[in-house]
């Protein structure tokens, strides 16, 4: 079976490439490789698409991210080692052999793999992303020392710094021109071999900018923490004008609802208080016409009496003319239909006058009304608040046998059903207001002793 990797002799290392085994011969200077049947693993993260090549990258990749499931894509990756010659560039930028003959495809540009946590660290401290991910790369252990990608092929994760380390190299190359270019380069050596025993030839690598200007002075540490400082108070002081200016729109926002809610509640207050005012003006117009006819009483028994003792009756000129005033008003208003508030309260006068011989049967009517209309206000969902047995013995002694108590429950929305035996208010027919109306009525013949006198 053909090699599917090379194996280093002098340290066991199994590489899956020539290109890989030129790359750890610069590095170690080991140079007794063979080919081995022995494939390479290849462990990709199931989170991060991260490929790890050997259960020990793999385990610190768990240790440095917290993934601990892989796809083991050995299989897949496995095949023969090619020992043919390399291709490089030649100066024109045309791909050839070593011999100078032949052309190939120029390796693809890449951006690095830096750690992603940092990352966003660094961006939230108010960096752009092309600077922080650069920041991470070159400020890394190897970062400014390996050429582009080979730390990344041999050791795992790269650009792994600490937040301080690519704090710090930001500060010492901020004026720098690329400073928020995305860092590219290539992925691999350009390396060449010459035959099947394996013997390497060194090359210059692909030239990477490494950002390290000689000409600029270094900075003291406590110019390098100075401007960290700097670094950190500006990104604070941002980060500060943003929420304040975040807390200022909610603000806003709360002071918008609360005027609209204090709207709302002065215009529910105003229409409250014109209700109020309604009743108390319906109020004294009857008590004004109880007056009114209790005086006219009051005249007729005064007549009655002269009548009787002899005496001559009082002169009509002297007389106050108040109820031709009254009828003169009655007849100038404008004739419209009555409402069902007009119509409760005419109900309840005519059961007044019905019985006005037993006022306590009718105060105990108008009290039993009050109870049947206040439980379906406060529970209108309840079917049984809304449900009469028109033969039940109590209601037929409070309500029912008063003529005008079935009449004042009809008007408040409830209908006869199954032949007459019950009154039943539909819960899509129950009106709140009309009920409230209801009640308001029969508090006010409850309580007012001139009401249902005419």
């Amino acid at each position: 079976m053909a090699g599917v990797s090379l194996k280093c002799g002098d340290c066991g290392a199994l590489l899956k490439s020539v290109q890989e085994a030129q790359e750890h011969a610069e590095l170690t200077s080991h140079s007794n490789f063979s080919e081995s049947t022995e494939a390479v693993l290849n462990l990709v993260c199931t989170s991060c698409g991260k490929p790890c090549r050997s259960k020990t990258e793999s385990d610190l990749h768990t240790k440095r991210t917290g993934h601990t499931e892989f796809a083991d894509k050995t299989s897949e990756a496995a095949k023969p080692i090619s020992l043919e010659v390399p291709k490089v560039a030649d100066e024109s930028g045309e791909a050839m052999d070593v011999d100078g003959s032949g052309s190939s495809k120029p390796e693809e540009m890449v951006v690095p793999e830096v750690d992603k946590k940092l990352l966003e660290e660094l961006e939230g401290m108010g960096f752009p992303a092309a600077r922080a991910t650069r920041a991470l790369h070159y400020s890394g252990e190897e970062g400014d020392i390996l050429p582009f990608g080979l730390h990344n092929k041999l050791y795992g994760d790269y650009g792994n710094a600490s937040l301080e380390a690519a704090v710090n190299w930001i500060v010492e190359h901020e004026n720098d021109p690329d400073i928020d270019q995305m860092p590219m380069g290539y992925n691999l050596f350009v390396e060449i071999m010459k035959s099947k025993a394996v013997d390497f030839v060194k090359i210059n690598p692909v030239p990477v900018s490494t950002d390290v200007d000689a000409s600029k002075p270094s900075l003291t540490p406590e110019e390098v923490k100075l401007k960290a400082q700097e670094l950190r108070e500006r990104a604070r002081k941002k980060k500060e004008e943003e929420e304040k200016k975040a807390e200022r729109e909610r603000e806003k926002e709360r002071i918008r609802i609360g005027k609209e809610l204090l709207e709302a509640k002065r215009i529910e207050e105003e229409n409250e208080r014109k209700r109020l005012l309604a009743l108390r003006k319906a109020e004294k117009e009857e008590e004004k016409r109880a007056r009114e006819k209790i005086r006219q009483k009051l005249e007729e028994d005064k007549a009655e009496r002269r009548r009787r003792l002899g005496l001559p009756p009082e002169d009509p000129a002297t007389a106050k003319p108040s109820t031709p005033v009254v009828e003169e008003k009655k007849s100038s208003l404008p004739v419209r239909p009555a409402t069902k508030v007009e119509q409760m309260r005419e109900c309840l006068r005519s059961l007044k006058q019905n019985h006005k011989d037993d006022d306590a049967r009718v105060k105990r009517a108008f009290q039993t009304l009050l109870t049947y209309i206040g439980n379906v206000a406060k529970n209108p969902n309840e079917e049984k608040f809304r449900k009469i047995r028109l033969n039940n013995q109590t209601f037929q002694d409070r309500v029912g046998a008063l003529k005008g108590g079935i009449e004042f429950l009809e008007l408040c929305g409830f209908q006869k059903i199954e032949g007459g035996e019950f009154l039943f208010l539909p819960r899509d027919k129950v009106e709140m207001e009309l009920l409230n109306s209801a009640g308001a009525e029969l508090n006010s013949a409850i309580n007012n002793p001139f009401f249902g006198v005419l």
